[in-house]
């Protein structure tokens, strides 16, 4: 967050501590003194304090040379997870899901600019990056981050452009802000997004998002495929129908549980 955008209220040092935690992932789930640092951007010596106050507190350990995080880590997201029932309701339909067309499926939330995925399904895997709950990718470049960002209000989704990395991570992305407004414009008009190996080479993904009992968009479930196994064209014909009627049996079940308690407020957008 640049300096000028902090609150009067802001801890800095909070937010180096919280850097030094998510600069681990399924990639990096051990790093020196040095990687850490660099990471982060700090120096080797708050580096070297952050790491062994969170050492002190367990949700980091080493063995003098490395550090990886301890399993203490999961409970920073217990509290979430545990009041967030949208995910339970989700399960055993991805799992059907799943079953019917032999593909993964995952049900993904929007945290600041990044989706979030809190329920998954694998059947194979098929990206280089390896995908868990809590895995975390730009919104801009997957399905399930646009058919959720198509449903903000259009004054939201010009600022989350205007700050948005736009860089390209294949040859395919879309990095123009004028030409993802019009994919967005889409995904609003048709009720679903399918990306075509903007996020990763071989990647294609359909996604559909999910509404509460009020009509909000509250999240969003996709399925991803090999591009080499599945056209543009089989995508729309073999999957998408599934994919809709599951997210239809997911609203149902949603609209009959306490609205308190299914989604967390701050997740999903504005209709």
């Amino acid at each position: 967050m640049p300096a000028a955008d902090r609150a009067p209220h802001f801890v800095r040092s909070f937010e180096r501590g919280l850097a030094v935690l998510r600069v681990f992932g399924a990639d990096r789930p051990e790093l020196t003194l040095s990687e850490v640092a660099r990471g982060c951007d700090l120096t080797r010596a708050a580096a070297r304090r952050f790491l062994l106050t969170l050492v002190d507190l367990g949700y980091v350990h080493t063995d003098g040379r490395v550090f990886r995080l301890t399993p203490r880590v999961l409970e920073l997201g217990y509290a979430y997870l545990s009041g967030f029932t949208l995910p339970e309701i989700a399960q055993p339909h991805l799992e059907q899901l799943a079953e019917q067309v032999g593909e993964s499926s995952s049900l993904c939330v929007l945290d600041g600019d990044d989706i979030v995925y809190v329920a998954r399904v694998p059947t194979r895997r098929i990206m280089t990056a390896a995908i868990t709950v809590g895995t975390r990718f730009p919104a801009h470049v997957t399905s399930v981050g646009r058919v959720i960002l198509a449903h903000l209000a259009d004054d939201e989704i010009d600022t989350r452009l205007r700050r948005a990395d736009l860089r390209p991570l294949t040859a395919r992305t879309i990095v123009a802000p004028d030409l993802l407004r019009a994919e967005l414009a889409r995904a609003r008009r048709q009720g679903y997004a399918v990306v075509d190996q903007e996020l990763e080479e071989g990647l294609r993904s359909v996604a559909a998002p999910v509404r509460d009992r009020d009509g909000d968009v509250v999240a969003a479930v996709n399925i991803p495929v090999h591009a080499s196994r599945n056209s543009l064209e089989s995508v729309r014909r073999d999957l998408l129908p599934h994919l809709l009627e599951t997210v239809a049996r997911i609203e149902r079940d949603l609209a009959v549980t306490d609205p308190g308690r299914a989604v967390p407020r701050g997740s999903g957008t504005h209709r």
